[in-house]
């Protein structure tokens, strides 16, 4: 089986270091193509105004100095060209890809990519606790639990067509880890969103975007609440944003 890995924290992200671990207990055909720097919140964002430069680190190791949806099509378009991946792995995240995050994550828009082009693709998280953990988030549980959860989808042979899989890992310890939850995509309310505005040295004000963590799921039952419980998460997501329920009704409105 061949893999791809990519990500949106960079390249050289203690998240891709245990990705890779995890991806070579399952292959030992490897391949890494990921942004050069951290890329969080780029979503499907793509670099057409400027160059985009690729940078070999190894074998079979690559940097691009681009967003994560650059990162695959290069991988896709040019460096696997002859030999294409079976599988995509985006991640491990440094944070929490749950909810609305989805729509924004870099490390779920790689995957995307992935999934657009027929290859099957998973987007992993590991979850953090404390904010402002900086370099001390802990990738235990992803590293213990990865490859249990990653076995079954690519022993799946019912995969459906331009689907993608979004995990989340608790923060816990690997030990405390309550199991493997399948679940939908869960509602934060970001209307809640806060600009915090600052003064920097020369008198100029800038300003952080900060985002609600307040989950509001009308039931306690989706990726959110399951992984504040403790449980690794496993959300099937798909790249046809069509309403369908809405299709006949909203037809109806131009006759």
């Amino acid at each position: 089986m061949r893999i791809l890995l990519t990500n949106d924290d960079g390249v050289h992200a203690p998240g891709m270091a245990v990705l890779e671990r995890v991806a070579r207990s399952l292959s030992d055909d490897i391949t890494i193509v990921a942004p050069n720097s951290e890329r969080s919140g780029a979503g499907r964002s793509l670099t057409l105004t400027q160059p985009v430069r690729l940078r070999q680190l190894g074998e079979r190791r690559y940097a691009v100095a681009g967003t994560p949806t650059d990162s695959v099509m290069m991988a896709l378009a040019l460096i696997m060209k002859d030999s294409p991946p079976d599988l995509i792995l985006s991640g491990v995240n440094r944070g929490a890809n749950l909810g609305e995050d989805v729509g924004y994550s870099g490390t779920v828009s790689a995957a995307a990519e992935g999934a657009l082009a027929g290859i099957r693709s998973i987007a992993l998280s590991q979850i953090y606790a404390k904010a402002g953990a900086g370099h001390n988030v802990s990738f235990a549980a992803a590293e213990a639990w990865g490859a249990k959860v990653l076995q079954p989808l690519i022993d799946d042979a019912s995969w459906p067509a331009r689907t993608l899989y979004n995990i989340n890992f608790p923060a816990r310890a690997a030990d405390d880890v309550l199991g493997i939850r399948v679940v939908p995509q869960g509602l934060r309310d970001y209307g809640q969103t806060e600009i915090i505005q600052r003064t920097d040295p020369r008198g100029f004000d800038y300003y952080w975007i900060k985002l609600p963590g307040m989950p509001h799921t009308p039931a306690h039952s989706s990726d959110l609440e399951a992984a504040a419980d403790g449980w690794v998460t496993v959300t099937p997501l798909h790249c046809d944003m069509t309403h369908h329920a809405s299709l006949r009704a909203t037809a109806e409105l131009y006759r």
